[in-house]
């Protein structure tokens, strides 16, 4: 009878393993998964999540395989992210092994590049199951609904990050200067008729008439300068300074009523001038001129340096001979203001006759217009006058991406760099076009050989982080930019009270800048701010309505009869 027992029980267990391996493995509920983050988002352009899932205990079979593939589906298609397989406890392989009667717990790690249409999406993971020789399909789970895409909202227009434009450098007066030194003999303070009238005092003449005769011309400055060479004691070349540039001045004040120069002369004086001995020791071929150099760097009592040079005897005959009778003078610094042409002038033979004008006026000339039809007409004079001058390529790239002819404007800008490969405003221009484009790791490096641009780099580079998924570098980069860029970080970065400051200091608010105000106002259950700022969005800009309609931002609001009259 035992024996009978036994054998019946030996085949019931036979019956049982023989099942739990063969029979096909079921669906599994949802709840055994779970998603981060839900709903998903983009973040550096991809949608990257982690599902975590569980198999129950004694659920998986021992001799079976089962491969998961998250599945994205959206707007009638779908992508595919990477399958990850299991196995069963008997089967032979190098896949992670899931326990029949412990079950187990895995992690599965998707990622798709991002397309808008996303916005309206399901995530799914698929089973496809290989069981000794069948194969069969566990029922698809899904596990999370939607993509939250508000990085996406980095702009790249001109009005949010602004173009660079090289500048012309153009300046409506400029100023031209003369020089002259009246020089005088050792401990003396009388004009002498040599000096006088020696050439520079001539040329100096001649600037002062100039001035006075140019209608575009005005002596701005004139100063007299009396030194004492820095040998003597200091009461001596005091005196000696002060009379230099008296003497000096008097004599400057009748030439100037002989000129009919009408202008006031500044003047002052320097008893001891080791400036200039220093900058004329420097300049000379004098032996032991580094010796003395060092003497002035050692010593700041003016006759204590001037005992240390004495001791150099040999020295001191040549600095005696050759530098000192140059520091016994008075300097004149004649300053003349020159006005340029005017701004129609400048436009008008800008026009006309382009030849005439110089680079900095012609390319002036490109700023007095609005158009862009005329713009690029004086920009392509420029190219055509100035041919090997960077700028002008830059700049008429600049309106050609400002009109979203991005092949023509990177010829342009690389044309620019070929050029003047330094130049920080062609990089910059660079540096937005492959963001434009979606060249992350192309924008860094232009963006990061634009140190000087006309352009605003901080505002690009905090931009192009956005796009990089380091929201927290945008913010830091972006900490004295007041834009919607700048905003957008702070909102991915959860600070919304720094957003809400950024936004309400954002020069020329616009669609953007209420549509993120209203995002803050979801996140912070501040359903009036979401009414209202969402209102001022689609009134400045009617796209924003169709946008709000599928943002999961405003899911909790989707089905308010308040929100669906504001976005039909």
């Amino acid at each position: 009878m035992n024996k009978k027992l036994l054998f019946f029980a030996a085949v019931i267990a036979s019956a049982l393993v023989f099942t739990s391996c063969s029979k096909k493995m079921t669906a599994l509920d949802a709840r055994y998964f779970k998603t981060n983050p839900s709903p998903l988002a983009v973040n550096g352009g991809k949608v990257d999540a982690t599902v975590t899932g569980t198999f129950p205990q004694k659920y998986f079979n021992k001799k079976a395989e089962v491969t998961i593939t998250p599945v994205l589906k959206y707007n009638g298609t779908e992508q595919k992210g990477e399958p990850k397989t299991f196995q069963g406890e008997k089967v032979l392989g190098n896949n992670q092994t899931v326990s029949y009667a412990m079950g187990g717990t895995y992690a599965i790690n998707p990622s798709f590049v991002y397309k808008p249409e996303m916005a309206k999406s399901e995530l799914f993971l698929n089973f496809d199951v290989k069981q000794g020789k069948k194969t069969y399909k566990i029922p698809a789970v899904k596990v999370a609904d939607g993509v939250i895409a508000t990085s996406q909202l980095a702009s790249l227009s001109p009005d949010e990050i602004k173009t660079a434009v090289a500048p012309d450098h153009f300046k409506r007066v400029t100023q031209e200067t003369q020089n002259a030194d009246i020089l005088f003999l050792i401990e003396q303070a009388q004009l002498r008729n040599t000096e006088l009238k020696k050439s520079d005092m001539v040329d100096f003449y001649q600037k002062v008439k100039e001035a006075r005769d140019a209608q575009n011309k005005e002596i701005s400055s004139l100063e007299v300068l009396g030194y004492a060479s820095p040998d003597g004691s200091i009461e001596l070349n005091t005196n000696l300074a002060e009379k230099r540039r008296k003497v000096t001045t008097d004599y400057l004040n009748k030439e100037m009523k002989k000129l009919r120069a009408d202008v006031t002369i500044d003047s002052k004086f320097t008893a001891e001038d080791w400036e200039g001995f220093q900058k004329l020791m420097e300049a000379s071929d004098i032996q032991d001129k580094d010796l003395i150099l060092r003497v002035l760097s050692m010593y700041q009592d003016p006759e204590q340096r001037e005992r240390e040079i004495k001791n150099l005897s040999v020295a001191f005959k040549d600095v005696a001979r050759e530098i000192l009778p140059k520091l016994r003078r008075s300097r004149l610094n004649l300053t003349v203001d020159v006005t340029g042409k005017s701004d129609e002038e400048i436009l008008n033979l800008a026009r006309n006759n382009p030849k005439v004008l110089s680079k900095k006026e012609l390319l002036y000339a490109g700023t007095l217009v609005d158009s862009y039809r005329e713009k690029m007409e004086i920009y392509n004079k420029f190219i055509n006058q100035y041919p090997q001058d960077a700028r002008g390529y830059n700049n008429l790239g600049v309106l050609r991406y400002e009109l979203d002819a991005l092949d023509e404007a990177e010829t342009l800008f690389k044309k620019a760099l070929g050029l003047d490969p330094n130049s920080p405003d062609a990089n910059y221009n660079l540096g937005l076009l492959s963001l434009t484009r979606g060249n992350g790791d192309d924008a860094q490096a232009y963006l990061g050989k634009a140190t000087g641009t006309t352009g605003n780099l901080d505002a690009a580079l905090g931009t192009s982080y956005i796009a990089q998924g380091d929201y927290t570098k945008a913010q830091s980069t972006m900490n004295n930019v007041n834009s919607n860029n700048a905003a957008l970080a702070q909102i991915l970065n959860n600070d919304y009270n720094s957003a809400r400051r950024t936004l309400a200091a954002v020069a020329k608010p616009n669609g953007l800048t209420a549509y993120l105000a209203a995002i803050i106002g979801a996140r912070t259950n501040d359903r009036d701010a979401v009414y209202t700022n969402l209102r001022t969005a689609i009134k400045r800009n009617k796209s924003f309505a169709k946008k709000a309609l599928t943002d999961l931002e405003f899911a909790k609001y989707a089905a308010d009869a308040a929100f669906l009259q504001i976005v039909k």
